[in-house]
């Protein structure tokens, strides 16, 4: 039997928000190493800050000048950013998903959930724990631009809805839930099912 395959978009914001940084770097790391004994693991990495500044976390992590550039082993854990100018990385991980035949793309996000509105300038905003690919459709913006942000990519959303994708939201700072997401339990967060 095959192994499942999982496909993690992980924004710059939350690697690199200047909040003990390399401490979390090196736990979510331990996470995805452990994950990766039971299911595939694909994380395509946010551009965020500067690479130099993922660098300078790297070499605190005691990384070789080698690693810092690029290293990649065999049955290891893949990683990567973006492919294109205008591809986002839910964009990315949803087409990495389409083209490993992975049933399900989790997005570590800056929020613990999706809600009706940003929840951190609306008190008001509904959480919500279970969404369809139709209910996630309509609260993404429909118009694309450099810099612009959404729950998630309006792009992302219709391959996962033309292949049938499920997507998982979940605060990417939470390891704990962030693991649970991975492994395929239950978790604190949003599910969002394609069918």
């Amino acid at each position: 039997m095959s192994q499942d395959i999982v496909v993690i978009s992980i924004g710059g914001s939350i690697l690199i928000p200047d909040q003990n940084d390399s401490v979390y770097i090196g736990k979510l790391a331990r996470m995805l190493e452990k994950a990766s004994e039971k299911v595939r693991v694909c994380v395509v990495c946010g551009g965020g800050k500067i690479a130099r500044y993922y660098t300078v976390t790297g070499r605190e992590l005691g990384g070789k000048e080698y690693d810092l550039d690029m290293k990649f082993k065999e049955g290891g854990i893949v990683v990567m950013g973006g492919t294109e100018p205008g591809h986002t990385t839910d964009a990315v991980a949803t087409m990495l998903a389409c083209e490993l035949g992975a049933k399900r793309v989790i997005n570590a996000t800056s929020v613990d959930a999706v809600y009706s509105d940003d929840p951190r300038k609306n008190p008001d905003a509904v959480r919500y724990d279970k969404l369809t690919i139709d209910e996630l459709d309509a609260l993404v913006y429909k118009d694309h631009g450099a810099g612009k942000s959404s729950v998630f990519d309006p792009l992302g959303v219709q391959i996962a809805k033309k292949e049938k994708i499920d997507i998982q939201m979940v605060d990417g700072r939470n390891l704990e839930e962030l693991e649970k997401a991975i492994l395929g339990l239950p978790f604190s967060g949003t599910y969002i099912n394609s069918q």
